[in-house]
């Protein structure tokens, strides 16, 4: 058992880690990149998947990184950094710190600090984090986290080289910037010069739609040495479909010819051997392999490594940085059209125009109506008075309208236009003028809509930059119109009744049934039925037409006249065909009311 001073505090950690007990020592946290096209996850331990390991976040959904949206399209299934060094300017020991990869577990965690989680930044905030004070956004939607390999000392196998790595990804909202994240690292040693330092970036793959596979392993694994770039691609048809969209791991940062070069691709069991400092240094990172093309469809995953160094010498205090690009287009070609276009925006420090800050947005339910508003008012930013100071034409009020959107699926869209407003009297959109509400009617009761308003700007005339909109994904808000709950029971119906298993439900329009927010496959505990017209407090029992008691359910809401019930018994089971009877008794007044509906399976 080994000891580790944080703050003063002598902390011992145990040899056998749960998930539990480190969480006592590090303030993991999770965020989600999801202005633009790419909902990637990200960890302040420095993965960028939340799987197959005992020391998890509390992430609750089941895909890493989907593009597009809504399309339960995967692309990662594990991705990570790995940085190696010697200890002597001649060699000595060699040691490499991971932070994903198979075979091995997280090496880099945050420390358990309150701040020590992971700050999100919209352009132009400026934020007072500890290790980073007057931290300014680069992109609309920047994350910035801080890891260590010496915050948890008792790793199997593992020797700290004490490290800090702080890091920062990009996103942006608009075309041409919303198919890519950035992601920055800066490496400063803590304790210990170090030599000959190599970095790496290990991505396993899952390619395909997470929808109708189980197993991904038809994809195709890609070289592009001149561009430093990686790219996995689903190969067309299989058991998971064809993936929109292939993935592309490019070093942007440093685009140096002169260092080693390794590019390798791997079989699931290869890696087994990687556990060892000295052979992923040796083998992996530092030989400068550049394996061809693996142009086949793979029997796995894609399991690949882009490395590169030396750095001849890193001193405490120091730091190294470096930039890789995850790169996605719609097919191949368009997405080494945004590899190329990513140069150009980090030649240009990714300082380009950009949309006005996100609306703020307001909604209001009515029976079968949704108000949406969106006025700034005293405390708000207003995206009308917002300034660019990277548009080439100098505009004063770059501003130019709203949009407003509506989608019956998902706080993620796919989303349909309702309305535009643009200002009046110039050369740009429809001069409709500005406005900031709208009234959505002839909504089903008690069901789920999305609504979302978004800024947009006028084009750059001067580059030729398009015009900017704001994230609609990031402004989203959920809208269920219905009635407000009865004084008492008196009026308590179920819908639909009779309940007909025959019927697809959670294929209608906005969708009666719908899978929880972890998955897009419909299964047999989504079904739906639904006790309408409830009082505010009240208690729901229902039973067979025997008398026995299959379930209670309990309403406690002011604002909601209804309660849901997916057919399942209290303890787990599926309900059968039948004629079921139902008593709702008032909390408050003990009235009580029965009825009963039907259940056809």
């Amino acid at each position: 058992m080994k000891s580790i001073c944080r703050s003063g505090i002598i902390i011992l950690l145990l040899l056998i880690f749960t998930n539990a007990l480190i969480a006592q020592w590090t303030n993991l946290d999770w965020k989600m990149h999801n202005v633009g096209k790419v909902r990637q996850l990200v960890t302040n331990k420095g993965a960028f998947d939340d799987s197959h390991d005992k020391v998890r976040t509390d992430y609750p959904g089941l895909i890493y990184c989907e593009m597009p949206p809504g399309s339960n399209e995967e692309h990662v299934y594990q991705a990570g950094i790995w940085i190696g060094a010697t200890l002597a300017p001649d060699g000595g020991d060699t040691l490499v710190s991971v932070t994903r990869t198979h075979f091995t577990p997280h090496e880099f965690f945050p420390s358990a600090e309150p701040w020590d989680s992971i700050w999100v930044a919209t352009k132009a905030d400026t934020l007072d984090i500890p290790y980073w004070p007057n931290y300014t956004a680069i992109s609309d939607q920047d994350f910035v986290c801080k890891y260590s390999d010496y915050n948890i000392l008792n790793i199997t196998d593992h020797t700290p080289m004490y490290l800090d790595v702080i890091q920062r990804s990009y996103a942006w909202s608009s075309a041409p910037l919303d198919e890519f994240i950035v992601l920055n690292y800066d490496v400063i040693p803590q304790k210990i010069d170090l030599y000959n330092i190599y970095i790496g970036f290990w991505l396993h793959g899952e390619i395909g739609n997470n929808d109708v596979a189980d197993n991904f392993i038809d994809e195709i694994t890609l070289f592009y040495p001149d561009q430093h770039m990686a790219v996995g691609e689903d190969a067309q048809g299989g058991n998971d479909g064809t993936a929109i969209s292939p993935i592309g791991i490019k070093v942007l940062e440093p685009a140096d010819t002169s260092l080693t070069w390794t590019y390798k691709w791997y079989d699931h069991e290869h890696l087994g051997g990687y556990g060892r400092d000295p052979l992923r240094y040796r083998e992996a990172m530092t030989s400068g392999v550049i394996m061809p093309r693996r142009s086949d469809p793979e029997i796995e995953r894609v399991h690949v490594s882009i490395c590169f160094g030396p750095f001849e010498a890193l001193s405490v205090g120091d730091t190294l940085h470096f930039e890789i690009g995850e790169v996605f287009g719609y097919g191949l070609e368009s997405m080494l059209a945004n590899a190329e276009y990513l140069e150009f925006l980090r030649d240009r420090d990714y300082k380009v125009p950009f949309p006005p800050p996100r609306p703020p947005i307001r909604v209001t339910t009515r029976s079968h109506e949704v108000d949406i508003g969106w006025e700034p008012l005293a405390g708000d930013i207003n995206p009308e008075l917002y300034f660019d100071p990277y548009r080439g034409d100098n505009s004063p009020q770059p501003f130019e309208g709203y949009r407003v959107y509506k989608s019956t699926v998902s706080a993620q869209g796919p989303w349909t236009l309702l309305a535009e407003y643009d200002l009046p009297d110039n050369n740009y959109g429809l001069n409709t003028g500005i406005e900031y509400y709208y009234t959505d009617i002839g909504l089903l009761n008690n069901v789920e809509y999305y609504y979302t308003v978004t800024a947009f700007s006028k084009p750059d005339t001067a580059t030729m930059f398009p015009s900017q909109e704001s994230s609609a994904n990031a402004n989203a808000k959920e809208a269920i119109p219905g009635t407000p709950s009865p004084p008492s029971v008196g009026q308590v119906a179920v819908v639909p009744n009779p309940y007909r298993g025959d019927i697809a439900y959670h294929t209608y329009n906005p969708q009666w049934e719908k899978p929880d927010g972890t998955r897009q496959r419909w299964m047999e505990q989504d079904r739906r039925i639904q006790f309408i017209n409830l009082p505010g407090q009240c208690e729901i029992k229902i039973y067979t037409l025997a008398g026995d008691l299959v379930s209670t359910l309990f309403h406690d809401n002011l604002h909601k006249g209804y309660e849901d019930w997916n057919l399942t018994s209290s303890v787990g089971q599926a309900i059968s065909s039948g004629i079921y009877l139902y008593t709702v008794e008032d909390s408050k007044t003990g009235d009580v009311q029965i009825g009963k509906f039907v259940v056809i399976k």
